[in-house]
């Protein structure tokens, strides 16, 4: 029996992926197998000795601690693309919002008074003050072409646009499905300089924290959009604020709410809902409830942020061994020389490695005791081993 603790509210749908003969799941269980959060900040909490796994029901995991979890050989999935047609779909709103200044004009009618006619001379008097601009012909810079970054280009070239793209880790994956019309950019200085509205779609890192800055600002077209629905701390948000009041930025749109920009009439702040359908919320349960059963019970790695992706088709008979360790040489032979000397044969072995860990698979012949997987654990550079049931 596996036992799963869950954080937040999991959708039902990704649950019951989770057979009850198989599995115990609860949000207060003791010595978990696996934990599946969403939101919920694991920095700082203990994690039990047991956990092998986490899974992210969504893409990203600045809620988790990677490095710790890595250095303890615990695997962490999340979900990409599980709800990139959600976020996609809001970005595309958000465009429609900046360019009309629907949300001015909104709150303009909420506040008129009087009769219909009295209304509507109002209205016929003022309606200038929301003149904005068409979607069509418009050039749109994508920053990552990931899931969510590869749809919103599509998209928008469907939608009458030119799109220019930047991303310098593009995967041959999401690179078949880029559309051919997307022009690509040679830098991030480059497309901003030629867009009409921008995009971010980026994972937080060093290397992009506040990557757009009052420097990378002055780069972009005047009247420009910026909009921001990956994750808050890809901007400098006083470098924006200047920004806008100097008339650089035509309006900036983001799901991440910052003080600075509260009442600012170019600001059009949304309360992170960017996944928030019933449809994404189901569809990143039931993905990281897959990839945690098939890590359990299989071994096999599916999207993880910090090991690589390994999937072996099970060998019958056999008795699998599941090893992450660290990526430096001679360690499969080190492995295999643990079975070899207790006379178990190696009938499939796959390893990959990810930058400096790696994973191996293996399926032996006949029973791995204990006292064996005691002796591959004390191996230098051995993060952990388990026969996988």
């Amino acid at each position: 029996m596996f036992k799963i603790r869950t954080y937040n509210n999991i959708s039902v749908a990704g649950l019951e992926r989770l057979p009850r003969e198989k599995y115990e799941v609860a949000s207060e269980i003791q010595h978990p197998d696996a934990i599946i959060l969403r939101s919920h900040k694991l920095h700082g909490e203990p994690l039990p000795d047991t956990v092998k796994a986490i899974g992210r029901a969504g893409a990203g995991v600045n809620n988790i601690p990677v490095a710790e979890c890595t250095h303890r050989g615990i695997v962490v999935f999340n979900t990409p693309g599980a709800n990139a047609n959600a976020v996609k779909e809001l970005v595309l709103a958000g465009m429609l919002l900046a360019c009309r200044s629907i949300c001015q004009a909104w709150e303009y009618v909420r506040g008129l008074n009087g009769s219909d006619e009295e209304i509507h001379r109002e209205i016929e008097a003022s309606k200038k003050r929301f003149q904005g601009f068409e979607l069509g012909g418009k050039m749109l810079g994508v920053v990552g072409l990931g899931a969510i970054g590869v749809r919103v280009a599509n998209k928008a070239l469907a939608l009458g646009m030119n799109v220019s793209g930047y991303d310098p880790y593009l995967t041959v994956e999401r690179a078949w499905q880029l559309s051919a019309s997307v022009i690509q950019a040679s830098s991030l200085e480059e497309l901003l300089a030629i867009c009409d509205f921008v995009t971010l779609h980026m994972p937080l890192t060093e290397q992009t924290q506040r990557c757009i800055n009052a420097e990378r600002l002055q780069r972009m077209k005047k009247g420009a959009v910026l909009l921001n629905f990956s994750r808050g701390e890809l901007v400098d948000n006083q470098a924006v604020l200047e920004a806008l009041d100097t008339g650089r930025l035509h309006a900036y749109v983001t799901d991440f709410p910052a003080a600075v920009f509260r009442y600012h009439p170019k600001v059009i702040a949304l309360p992170h809902i960017g996944a928030s359908t019933r449809e994404a919320e189901e569809n990143c349960a039931i993905m990281v409830a897959e990839q945690i059963r098939d890590f359990l019970e299989n071994g096999n790695i599916r999207h993880s942020v910090n090991f690589p992706e390994v999937v072996l088709p099970r060998a019958p008979g056999t008795t699998r061994v599941a090893i992450p360790h660290a990526n430096v040489p001679a360690m499969v032979s080190k492995i295999s020389a643990c079975l070899g000397e207790a006379g178990i044969n190696i009938q499939e072995l796959l390893n990959k490695s990810k930058g400096e860990v790696a994973y191996s698979l293996i399926d032996a012949e006949g029973p791995v005791q204990r006292e064996i997987l005691d002796r591959i654990k004390a191996i230098p550079g051995v993060l952990s081993a388990r026969v996988v049931e």
